[in-house]
């Protein structure tokens, strides 16, 4: 039998508390993993609001469950996922950050499954759980338990691999959520999107546009900008909040804002802007060490970057000069860096250029090596 063939046996089973419409790292996993031969399902859940998932090369499923958020929800999917797993032969568990880790922890005791965890951020540090010092030491009591005993870890960047080494004695293997090269990416046409030709349009796009992110800075600092078109695409608990902040101060031509894309659709209005937003706030160890995934399809579409000055999004930005800092989420100073940016067109040019070197480097062809080598140990 050829190796690819017994790789055929293995099935590795995915888990994810989101609708899987959006969640890219996971579907470049899954996709890694059936190059290499594996089986593959990826679990998720849907909501009223979900998108119609698209038919994928490999299973996909998602639960229908009686809670939306909070404990409730949490509960409730760890324990449908730990029936549904229980009564399935698995190879291989993949975690998904520690709301997925309970049940599948659980499932790899019992049948002694083998269990990957992939944290795609510091889950402890997130925003939502800084004022909630009960909800914090629950998941911080449940990380303690299990994160020790784990064998296979992955992360998304360096300095949260540095934290959970510090706390844990574990260095996780980094993959960065960084896109494929596209085979065909689309070409910039404002005349399809509806785009205006006569303005430049400043683009922050992404499924988590949440409070500190920098969107409603982002608006703000159009009262001081001539010209300049600011594009919002995506979705995050800030959304509803914009419209009356944009009304408030009479942006509305200023400011055009669209609800999540799918991913070939949201490429055209990518292609089409002149310059990204990615403007996290240092508010929480989360943000901090932030290495959103806008960043990097930005940079495959070949856009300069106005960024915060967090760790490992101005290292990228610095080390291949691919756009700028802001020194503050002050609007009058984002929207003065963001007329530099425009005005400079030779400094444009250059960053252009090196964008296009970036773009080679910071692929997933590169970065799926680290999920390679560490998987092969399941065949």
């Amino acid at each position: 039998m050829k190796p690819q063939d017994q790789h055929k046996q293995k099935m590795v089973r995915i888990s994810v508390t989101n609708d899987l419409v959006t969640d890219k790292r996971v579907d470049k996993v899954a996709r890694t993993l059936l190059k290499m031969g594996f089986q593959v399902e990826l679990i998720g859940r849907v909501l009223p609001e979900s998108l119609s998932l698209q038919p994928r090369k490999y299973v996909t499923r998602r639960f229908r469950l009686l809670f939306r958020t909070g404990a409730l929800f949490y509960a409730c999917y760890n324990v449908r996922l730990f029936c549904y797993l229980l009564t399935k032969k698995t190879d291989v568990l993949v975690s998904n950050d520690l709301d997925t880790l309970p049940a599948n922890y659980l499932i790899h005791k019992i049948k002694g499954t083998n269990l990957v965890y992939d944290s795609h951020e510091y889950f402890t540090g997130v925003p939502e759980l800084e004022n909630r010092r009960f909800v914090r030491s629950v998941w911080k009591f449940i990380e303690k338990r299990i994160f020790p005993h784990l064998q296979t870890v992955f992360t998304v960047n360096d300095s949260i691999a540095g934290l959970y080494e510090k706390e844990y004695g574990i260095r996780p293997a980094v993959v960065r959520n960084v896109p494929e090269t596209p085979e065909d990416y689309p070409v910039a046409d404002r005349n399809e999107t509806g785009l205006p030709l006569n303005k430049h349009i400043i683009l922050l796009q992404g499924a988590g546009i949440n409070i500190h992110r920098g969107a409603e800075e982002a608006v703000l600092a159009m009262q001081y900008l001539d010209n300049c078109l600011l594009l919002i695409i995506g979705g995050g608990d800030v959304i509803s909040v914009l419209p009356g902040l944009i009304a408030r101060y009479n942006l509305e031509e200023k400011v055009l804002m669209l609800p999540k894309q799918p991913m070939e659709v949201l490429l055209k209005y990518t292609v089409c802007a002149d310059i990204g937003l990615t403007l996290d706030k240092d508010t929480n160890m989360n943000y901090r060490f932030s290495l959103p995934n806008k960043l990097f399809d930005y940079i495959q579409a070949g856009l300069p970057v106005l960024a915060s000055d967090l760790p490992e999004i101005s290292a990228i930005i610095r080390h291949y000069d691919i756009g700028m800092i802001t020194p503050s989420h002050e609007p009058e100073k984002i929207a003065e860096c963001i007329r530099s940016m425009i005005s400079d067109k030779n400094r444009m040019i250059k960053w252009k250029e090196n964008l296009k070197i970036a773009a080679r480097e910071l692929c997933w062809e590169n970065e799926e090596q680290v999920i390679l080598e560490n998987y092969a140990k399941f065949s």
